[in-house]
């Protein structure tokens, strides 16, 4: 009993820890698995084991560990069947020649110089009773691996999913997939048959199972996937069906003598690919897998590397022989086969590095060996260090290689077709929109904002998916791409519901974030944005209506911002703008003129309230010359009011409540300003009895009105 409750500590503390490091290698935009690996390795004595090792032997005694492994290979199992579910012949559909060539040269050229550097390995950190054969075999093959499911998550985080690039690295990595798993299987044949002609039996007993599997098996499971169809629905009955045969397969495979993960892997790319039968298996899966028992085989294995072992220089040498091997041979066969293919050299450079991907798939692979006795401790730490150096460098040097500015918006349909005048510099308002049901009032004042005769505008609806889990099916790129369908299809819904002449200048832009407010910051740069005009909404965890992503918005973003309050009321006829002369609220006063020289029916409110004893705030030079040129028509429909109050917010508040929008500047005098931690307050927001419109400025430089205003004092036709 004694060893059943510290096991059910170790597991404690091991998903415990793997989710917090997961989550602070995911805010340096790291694969959480690469955070999950690295707390792995932290409670072995690489780390913990040097600082507290008498705490380490008394959490993780020996005979804990063949729990752990038990616990690991069943995570496994049930990994590699999702692997193999999630491996969608979809990815085979483009670029195919071009995708074999590449991906069997990405896999030849590491794994000839793997075996060329097991010859110098193999006197020097081999076990003895492992032939050179089985040695090299394996060293190749763990060279060759590229990590399908760590790939797939990095491309889908870049939004290259439909692009050539995403297809093309999709489609290699799952050629490279299935070749370097083959080469896997002949490797453990022979490691554990002793050479290649005792493994002959072993191979062909697996062709004979994979054919098998591919026939029998799969006329089973199209049964299965039809009797899905006319149900509607999982049940429990048909998944434990499912698991039971991913054990037998597993367990057949074990037989065999190759290995357990082979039979899962083959059920899971045998599944009918049916969407939805796949999708409400992975999702009823993955939860308990990824977040249990993955966990504890990364725990697993950090026990077991020991990069104290690396003790003297040479052997540090060693390992960096292994890392630029890996790296170099992964690469250059890459690109080099890229390039034959025709690809051009940024395109070529991206995949080398894409394809240079190993994650979680090779520390699978590293267990197996050190398993099996064909690699040592030693070997095994260093072909760990390999799988983090190669996994962690793979997301800064594809952004280095192939920039985000490179990946084109998807915009429903380009800027050149639009009625419009394009050699004006269009005015472009940003709208980051969360939900777009409710939504409505943003866009029409979006519309009201941005539509003016004299200057073209562009209003980019921007809806950010947030993959929460770097390993959830929905971030695999099939399942994001039906998500950005979904996504797309509502913002179109959203856009029907306004004017017909305004929906040629309004565009969806549907990209997967994993950080909502920099993919914002990086989206308004390179569209060259004028204002981000966003939705407030109140933060799960608070009930401060600029926290989380709008405050991260209105704190971070180098464009000019907008938040929207919106109140439900649809009318925008009168307008009041609080005035305190400063830069935020000079904004919020040329957001409401621009407003006013749009809609011929709308009148505008300045109200500067003045504390006792206190000079009245005289507006800006700029804004003073602007009003001047403002035609007649337009002045008319401008009061400025001069109060004298204690209270200022009180005294806005109280006019407010006559009003359909007010328009207020991030200032103290309203109760917004920013605090410590970039934290807004928000006294204006709750109190506001009108819609409220909080305006940040960013840069004095941009300009809102001045090709909206006319040249003249002539009066000009408005549209309302």
């Amino acid at each position: 009993m004694h060893t059943v409750i510290l096991v059910l500590v170790e597991v404690l503390i091991v998903i415990g820890l793997s989710r917090l490091v997961g989550l602070a290698f995911k805010s340096i935009k790291q694969p959480l698995v690469i955070g999950e690996i690295v707390a792995g390795i932290m409670l072995g004595p690489s780390l913990f084991g040097l600082i507290a090792p008498d705490l380490v032997a008394t959490l993780f005694p020996p005979e804990t560990l063949p729990f752990l492994n038990v616990l690991s290979q069943i995570g496994l199992i049930f990994f590699m069947f999702l692997i193999g579910l999630e491996l969608n012949p979809k990815y085979l559909s483009g670029q195919l020649e071009v995708a074999v060539l590449t991906s069997h040269v990405s896999i030849l050229v590491p794994f000839s110089l793997g075996t060329t550097l097991a010859l110098i390995l193999y006197p020097l950190v081999s076990n003895a009773s492992v032939s050179f054969t089985a040695f090299a075999l394996f060293l190749g093959a763990a060279m060759s691996i590229t990590a399908f499911p760590v790939l797939a998550r990095i491309i889908t985080e870049n939004n290259l999913q439909g692009t050539r690039l995403g297809t093309l690295a999709l489609t290699c990595a799952a050629v490279d997939d299935v070749t370097a798993w083959c080469l896997l299987a002949v490797a453990i044949a022979v490691a554990r048959t002793g050479n290649i002609g005792g493994a002959f039996p072993t191979i062909i007993e697996s062709i004979v199972y994979i054919a098998f599997i591919l026939t029998v098996g799969r006329w089973f499971l199209e049964r299965l996937a039809t009797y899905y169809r006319r149900t509607g629905r999982l049940s429990q009955f048909m998944l434990a069906g499912i698991y039971v045969a991913v054990v037998a397969s597993a367990l057949i495979t074990e037989l065999i003598g190759i290995h357990l993960i082979f039979g899962a892997f083959l059920l899971g790319a045998a599944m009918p690919k049916n969407a939805e039968l796949v999708r409400e298996l992975a999702i009823k899966t993955e939860d308990f897998v990824l977040i249990f028992l993955l966990p504890v085989f990364f725990a697993y294995s950090g026990l077991r590397t020991q990069i104290g072992l690396l003790n003297r220089p040479e052997l540090w040498l060693l390992c960096a022989a292994v890392l630029i091997v890996a790296i170099a041979g992964k690469y250059i066969g890459t690109y080099v086969a890229a390039r034959v293919s025709g690809i051009d050299k940024r395109e070529a450079s991206a995949l080398g590095w894409l394809m240079n991907t190993r994650g979680l798939t090779e520390l699978i692979v590293l267990n197996i060996g050190l398993e099996l006795g064909v690699i040592s401790p030693l070997l095994f730490t260093m072909l760990v260090i390999m799988a983090l150096v190669t996994t962690f460098m793979t997301s800064p040097l594809l952004e280095w290689t192939y920039p985000k500015k490179l990946i084109k918006l998807d915009l429903v349909e380009p800027e050149a077709e639009i009625n419009v005048d394009i050699t004006a510099k269009p005015y472009r308002i940003l709208v980051p929109v969360a939900n777009p049901s409710t939504q409505k009032g943003l866009l029409r004042l979006a519309v009201a904002i941005g539509i003016n005769y004299r200057q073209p505008a562009i209003v980019n609806l921007l809806s950010l998916i947030q993959l929460e889990e770097d390993y959830s099916f929905e971030s695999t790129p099939n399942e994001a791409n039906r998500l950005i369908v979904q996504r797309r299809q509502q913002l179109e819904e959203l856009i029907s519901t306004l004017e017909p002449p305004t929906q040629p200048f309004i565009h969806p832009v549907v990209r997967v974030s994993n950080n909502v407010a920099r993919e914002t910051a990086q989206i308004a740069t390179m569209e060259a944005a004028d204002l981000i005009l966003v939705g407030w909404h109140r933060p799960a965890f608070s009930t401060n209506r600029l926290g989380g992503r709008v405050g991260q918005i209105l704190g971070t973003v180098p464009v000019d911002v907008a938040v929207f309050v919106d109140k439900g009321g649809e009318r925008l006829e009168s307008i009041l703008v609080p005035y305190s002369a400063n830069i935020h609220d000079d904004l919020a006063l040329i957001l409401a003129l621009r407003l006013l020289l749009n809609r011929e029916t709308c009148t505008l409110q300045i109200l500067q309230v003045i504390p006792q004893q206190q000079i009245q705030d005289e507006l800006s030079y700029e804004l003073h010359a602007m009003m001047e040129k403002l035609p007649d028509s337009v002045r008319d429909r401008i009061h400025i009011n001069i109060i004298q109050a204690p209270e200022p917010i009180q005294a806005v508040v109280a006019a407010s409540e006559t009003v359909d929008l007010t328009i207020a500047g991030t200032s103290r005098a309203w109760g917004i300003e920013r605090q410590t931690l970039g934290r807004y307050t928000d006294a204006l927001a709750i109190q506001c009895r009108s819609s409220l419109l909080i305006t940040r400025r960013y840069s004095q430089l941009t300009s809102h009105l001045t090709s909206v205003l006319p040249d003249t004092h002539q009066e000009p036709t408005v549209s309302s």
